[in-house]
């Protein structure tokens, strides 16, 4: 089955891959991710982890560089990620789709990161992850937040929304799952975003090219202002990881666990 290239364009793939590993916000997000993955992992050896949208494979590489012993596979829609996932990691990668899993067992944990947004049929999709995970595993999803943000960047993304955490809340418990952590984050660029996002808007052209190069001038590195907001954004995980909350944020974080015996 070919991917449909309306829910992503493979011409990001190049940009971000170049610039992943050093920008400060997939530093920021992989700091989160690491941290609570590791809150949740008592016993890593043998955990199996799925990640569904892997993309270029850089929370793969975060995660494979963390915790070695956590047996971690990648799947993705499009083939031009998995090329560059295969420079990155080790382990092991799929083209598929949710609607038909290559799959035969099932996994501890499955991650969703910065994929749910560009869904149209989120409630559907997050059904069939449910079904992906042992019973008392986890699933673990980053999405955008906030529809006040919503701008070029999202349209050139193909994102379909920007979530509120009430509205993850409600879809992720109502696909069987119970809300273990949730939050805001990303707060301390929170102000900078919006006011960045809406001058861009204002001064945009709206023409298709003007709204890709302003979304790809978004993942530049400013190598100063870059380290600056990655320290800041250091401390977040930190906090994150406490089981603290944030009251607002460029994007949200929610880990939630498959009941042990099935309710649905």
């Amino acid at each position: 089955m070919s991917p449909s290239h309306e829910s992503y364009d493979p011409h990001y793939f190049e940009p971000l891959f170049a610039a992943e590993d050093r920008h400060f916000w997939f530093s920021a997000r992989n700091d989160v991710i690491c941290s609570l993955i590791n809150k949740k992992l008592s016993t890593p050896n043998g955990f199996q982890f799925l990640e569904v949208g892997c993309g270029t494979g850089n929370v793969l590489k975060a995660i494979e560089h963390r915790f070695p012993s956590i047996a971690l596979t990648g799947m993705d829609l499009f083939h031009e990620g998995l090329d560059y996932a295969r420079l990155r990691v080790s382990c092991g990668l799929v083209q598929g789709d949710l609607a038909y899993p290559p799959f035969k067992s099932l996994f501890d944990m499955v991650g969703m990161f910065d994929v749910l947004e560009h869904i149209e049929d989120d409630r559907t999709v997050l059904m069939q992850i449910y079904n992906l995970i042992k019973p008392g595993g986890y699933l673990f999803v980053t999405v955008p937040a906030d529809m006040n943000l919503w701008s070029y960047f999202d349209i050139a993304s193909h994102h379909v929304r920007r979530y509120s955490l009430v509205e993850l809340r409600e879809k992720i418990t109502g696909a069987g799952f119970a809300d273990e952590f949730s939050s805001a984050y990303i707060a301390a660029t929170y102000p900078l975003v919006w006011l960045e996002r809406r001058i861009k808007d204002i001064l945009s052209t709206n023409q298709a090219d003007s709204i890709q190069r302003q979304a790809e001038d978004d993942i530049k590195i400013y190598p100063v202002i870059n380290e600056l907001l990655r320290g800041i954004l250091t401390i977040e995980a930190g906090w994150l990881s406490k089981g603290r909350e944030l009251p607002f944020g460029s994007s949200l974080v929610m880990m939630a666990r498959k009941p042990v015996i099935s309710e649905r």
